[in-house]
């Protein structure tokens, strides 16, 4: 059953009715299962019948871009060009991974050979950026790969991603939070940790308490709800600043490089490169925050390709050649973890170089974190405005054109978990979520282009099911084989040439939808790809990762069996205008 646009409703009227700052329980559970208990009874008992509609449930271009922007009340303001959005890309990338994981992984994961690490990442970033530009040109709205899942592949799958979404914006805020605070330290004593309180009574990875990581995200999404513009301009100026230090940390890398550091380049082997690059995917995450911002972007066809392509080029050099540059001026051995390019540069004598590039790792994790806010933000708004949180979160200010409730629960939830969870914690329930959805975006994007309901006949649905199919199965079958320790190259040409037939299936297929602006190349052979890269990486992350991602995912799904489902199920049966209104009698 497809989700049908509401009634037009004046803005107006609306605002006339109700103040921004309200608190009703009709505000935040408006829907008919939640009027009563008896009501909610009856819901709880229809569970199996709404779930079956909800799973089938696909929604629309129309009804994202424009219906569910009335659940916000004020419309977001159209501000950002293409030169706002390129900056914002690289504001909220660099910054956030390569001062955060490049020592971590170099010292762990992969020795000098991170920087491969980094290229493998970089390949599958650039595949997952072409499915976003794509998407955000054709569905212009904030709630990013959460609408464009919503419509190519159903309400049910929209919310799993929804949830990881919130997952990774929470985990993302409260990470970046508490490398913050140990640059911080560093700067200020040789100990990353010197602002934690610990407690041995608490988990292994739980026991340093960190109100510094609090405070910074509490400043940078204060920022953020005053304004997207100003937040903007203070990214660019950082931003700035920030690629004249990256500068000098690459020419003074390779300036005091040693080529025995990089002996042996594969300490950790050909396996360790690729869980490396698995975690290292956190550094270029954050370009889908652009594809957010399509709501606010003066010409979401022009801005958002060149602000996704450009940023994500240029990114993707510049990690690489930090990441050499870090192992060629220090031993893997001797990187520190927690602040590798501040205490690197001490490490080769230059004391007064540790304090700028700490500084520097300072204002590039300061403008991630605002970056973020506004990206997350969004993210809620879109995910509130289908009714699958409360709608109370989906509220726009009419004065600062920014959804403030939203904002203020992603900051209260990342608070709290940076206040208690380290950094190693933190980094691969954040990659795990992270490629499970870049993963599922470039599936959407097959099913965007091969299947358009009413349009492709029945055949050939069988037949694009049966090709993806293949792509998937194939690609978890390499990355299985891979993590097995499988010898010798039967079982990978098997895999291969499986993914191979699947991909060449597809390209024999008729295409029933063509984007009208911009598209990604070479489809299908590029979103297949993306699919097997992420899986690949996904496979890579090791047990605990996947044990932590299906105990929050069983936890999604509670709520959603209980609270989600029927709400959305009201939106979809029942013309929203009259439960607001029934709201005001």
């Amino acid at each position: 059953m497809e989700a049908q646009p509401h009634d037009s409703v004046s803005y107006d009227l609306i605002n006339e009715r109700r103040s921004y700052w309200r608190w009703r329980k009709q505000d935040f559970f408006p829907e008919s299962s939640f009027q009563s208990f008896s009501s909610y009874k009856s819901a709880l008992a229809a569970t199996c019948q709404r779930l079956a509609d909800r799973i089938l449930s696909r929604s629309s271009d129309a009804y994202e871009i424009d219906a569910c922007r009335r659940e916000s009340e004020n419309p977001m303001r159209r501000c950002l060009t293409w030169w706002d959005l390129l900056w914002l890309s690289f504001g909220g990338v660099v910054g956030s991974g390569v001062f955060v994981i490049t020592g971590q992984e170099a010292r762990i994961g992969a020795g000098p050979a991170v920087v491969l690490s980094y290229a493998i990442s970089g390949v599958s970033a650039m595949l997952s950026v072409l499915c976003y530009a794509e998407f955000g040109v054709e569905i212009p709205v904030a709630g990013g790969s959460f609408s464009y899942l919503r419509v190519e592949l159903g309400d049910f799958i929209a919310f799993i991603a929804a949830g990881n979404i919130l997952l990774e914006a929470m985990v993302g805020a409260a990470g970046l939070g508490r490398s913050w605070s140990s640059y911080l330290a560093s700067l200020v004593k040789n100990d990353s940790d010197y602002f934690r309180i610990r407690i041995n009574s608490f988990a292994k990875g739980f026991d340093l308490l960190d109100p510094v990581a609090v405070a910074v995200l509490l400043v940078a999404n204060g920022i953020a709800i005053s304004g997207t513009k100003r937040t903007s301009w203070l990214n660019l100026i950082t931003s700035i600043v920030t690629v004249c230090i990256i500068v000098f940390i690459i020419v003074v890398g390779f300036t005091h490089s040693k080529s025995s550091n990089l002996v042996p380049f594969f300490p950790y082997g050909a396996k360790g490169v690729v869980q490396s690059a698995a975690v290292v995917y956190w550094s270029y995450t954050g370009f889908d925050m652009v594809a957010n911002m399509a709501e606010e972007t003066e010409k979401p066809s022009r801005d958002i390709p060149i602000g996704l392509v450009g940023s994500m080029s240029m990114i993707t050099v510049v990690y690489c050649l930090m990441a050499l540059a870090l192992t060629v001026m220090v031993k893997y051995t001797e990187i520190d973890a927690n602040a590798a390019y501040s205490v690197a540069f001490a490490q080769i004598g230059m004391k007064w170089a540790k304090y700028l590039v700490g500084i520097c790792a300072l204002k590039g994790m300061t403008t991630s974190l605002l970056v973020g806010s506004l990206g997350q933000a969004r993210y809620t708004t879109q995910i509130a405005r289908s009714h699958m949180i409360p709608p109370w979160f989906a509220l726009v200010h009419p004065k600062t054109g920014t959804p403030i409730n939203a904002t203020l629960l992603v900051t209260i939830l990342s608070a709290i978990i940076s206040f208690f969870t380290s950094l190693d914690v933190l980094s691969s329930v954040f990659s795990f979520a992270t490629l499970f959805i870049f993963m599922l975006v470039a599936v959407a994007l097959l099913v965007r282009r091969y299947y358009v309901k009413d349009v492709t006949p029945e055949a050939g649905l069988l037949k694009f099911r049966g090709c993806l199919f293949l792509i998937i199965a194939s690609s978890i079958g390499v990355s299985a084989f891979w993590n097995a320790g499988t010898r010798g190259w039967i079982a990978y040409a098997v895999s291969g040439a499986i993914w191979f037939i699947g991909t060449l299936g597809l390209a024999l297929l008729p295409k029933y939808r063509v984007p009208k602006v911009w598209g990604v190349p070479l489809v299908p052979w590029l979103p297949s790809f993306s699919i097997a890269m992420n899986i690949f990486l996904i496979g890579s992350l090791g047990y605990v990762a996947f044990l932590r991602f299906i105990i929050c995912t069983m936890v999604m799904l509670l709520y959603y069996l209980f609270v989600g489902l029927h709400a959305t199920y009201d939106v979809a049966h029942q013309p929203l205008e009259e439960a607001k209104f029934e709201g005001e009698s």
